[in-house]
């Protein structure tokens, strides 16, 4: 069944071809952009079933591993494939809704479906990159298409957005292709379950230099402190389902590949002490930054920075309780993250605007969309018995069997970080939701059914992951297991 690897990839790069050239017909566009994230959820439900059996490897082309492309859907990988397909499913829906409550249905922006599916391959194909260039061909393919769709219609606040971001990714990729040159001088290899052996063999100081410039990379593409200030500037100007892709997957392809490389090439290196330091500068700065807003969009997209540093803490410990749960805890905020912006989304539509000063009495004129935030907001926030606080206990008790004054440190910043969470969204509610009525800037819009069911599914989703959070936290636990044992994958890649 290897067969099945290369079409989460393959799809939506046909589907992007398809698309473009029915731009004339945008019915067929919408259906066949819906048929293809569809039945790459399918396939990535099949690769998570099959990959608990061992990874799936396939070389493309046929060339002999190393020489060629490898595919690899490790359970891992598979984890990231099924929630990616859920989430760009679902808010495909919702911009297919937007698009003809807004009265774009007969005259679309022709680009925009093939934009998003060549996204959704470059995210796929990070994810079951087996070698280094063609993680960096994925990243280029995933950026490539979003600095097309955070420039969407052109206005100017989203041109000057579009060009900070463009800027910085820029600068992002420099380093890692500079990165990918210097290990491939080093160990004449890319691959990287070949370069496992090959990296453990260099001096230690060359180790270092090449793991810094990794991590530098995927540091700013993950937003992580120092390197997150062009985020909240970035996001929020986008159409909300841009916005809300953004938030969901963009950052964790980062995440995903600090991961990836931190446990398999560079396994108990020096630099988990500051990577420990750098999430706890990420949640504080970010959460605090957070409370200082008085616009929902900003206000989540620093929220969507503080929590990286959750994710960067599971990492940082290197243990298998701490990568166990930081697994867990990433699944959670794609689905959470991006069912937030959604929301913001509609609300924007109800109230005329996200300045919250100008919003209110929402819980009385739209009492749908108040369960729509209350949920998924209460989950962010980890207020037990969700997602958010069993991912985030998971991290404070890895933290705390560990020992060490960083991580306890950590385990304190969690717990702050967590609170002023609760803090700034209970601030979202009082003044959007609870408070009277204020004045809307414009009309207010309805939001059609196909706006509200994506955005419904996916709070439902999040109250899933509660649901079924035990058998799911025992698959990570897996996972972190054969990600700090190198061995499966090195073995399925180079038998």
């Amino acid at each position: 069944m290897t067969w099945l690897v290369p079409l989460p990839v393959i799809m939506p790069l046909l589907g992007a071809a398809t698309t473009l050239l029915m731009f004339r017909r945008p019915r067929v566009q919408r259906a066949i952009s819906v048929s293809v994230l569809t039945a790459t959820l399918v396939v990535s439900t099949f690769l998570l079933v099959l990959s608990a059996d061992g990874p799936l490897v396939v070389a493309v082309g046929g060339w002999p591993v190393p020489l060629g492309i490898v595919l690899v859907a490790d359970q891992l990988a598979a984890l990231m494939l099924v929630v990616s397909a859920a989430v760009t499913l679902c808010v495909l829906l919702y911009s297919i809704g937007q698009g003809g409550a807004d009265g774009d249905e007969e005259h679309p922006l022709s680009v925009y479906h093939p934009t998003y599916l060549i996204l959704t391959a470059g995210v796929t194909n990070a994810f079951l990159s087996g070698d280094l260039f063609n993680l960096y061909v994925g990243f280029e393919i995933l950026l490539a298409a979003s600095y097309v769709l955070i420039t969407l219609g052109g206005t100017e606040n989203r041109i000057r957005a579009g060009t900070t971001y463009v800027v910085v990714s820029l600068l992002s990729s420099v380093i890692f292709l500079a990165a990918i040159g210097l290990i491939y001088s080093a160990t004449g290899t890319l691959n990287m379950a070949q370069l496992v052996g090959r990296l453990d063999a260099l001096p230690d100081g060359v180790r270092m230099v090449l793991q810094g410039m990794l991590l530098l990379a995927f540091g700013i593409k993950a937003a992580i402190f120092p390197l997150s200030a062009w985020l909240p500037d970035s996001y929020p100007t986008a159409p909300a389902p841009v916005t809300a892709v953004f938030a969901g997957l963009l950052t964790k392809v980062g995440v995903y590949a600090i991961i990836r490389t931190e446990t398999l090439l560079f396994p108990g290196g020096r630099v988990a002490d500051l990577l420990m330091v750098a999430a706890l500068s990420t949640m504080l700065v970010g959460i605090l930054g957070a409370v200082a807003q008085s616009d929902l969009k900003r206000l989540l997209s620093f929220t969507l920075v503080s929590h990286i540093g959750y994710l960067l803490f599971g990492v940082g410990l290197a243990s298998r309780a701490g990568i166990a749960a930081a697994v867990f805890y990433t699944l959670h905020h794609i689905v959470v993250q991006t069912t937030l912006f959604l929301v913001a989304g509609l609300i924007e539509r109800r109230g005329g605007s996200t300045a919250l000063d100008r919003l209110g009495g929402l819980a009385r004129t739209a009492p749908v969309l108040a369960i729509l935030f209350f949920l998924p907001a209460l989950n962010l926030a980890g207020i037990p018995p969700f997602s958010g606080f069993l991912g985030k206990l998971g991290l404070i008790r890895a933290g705390a069997d560990d020992g060490a004054v960083l991580p306890w440190l950590l385990v304190g910043g969690s717990a702050l970080t967590s609170l002023l969470t609760l803090y700034a969204l209970a601030r979202v509610w009082n003044l959007a939701f609870w408070r009277s009525p204020a004045t809307p800037d414009a009309a207010p819009l309805r939001s059609p059914r196909l706006m509200v069911t994506p955005t419904a599914a996916l709070v439902v989703a999040g109250v899933m992951i509660t649901l079924v959070a035990g058998p799911l936290y025992s698959l990570t636990d897996t996972v972190a297991e054969d990600l700090l044992a190198r061995t499966p994958y090195v073995e399925a890649v180079l038998p």
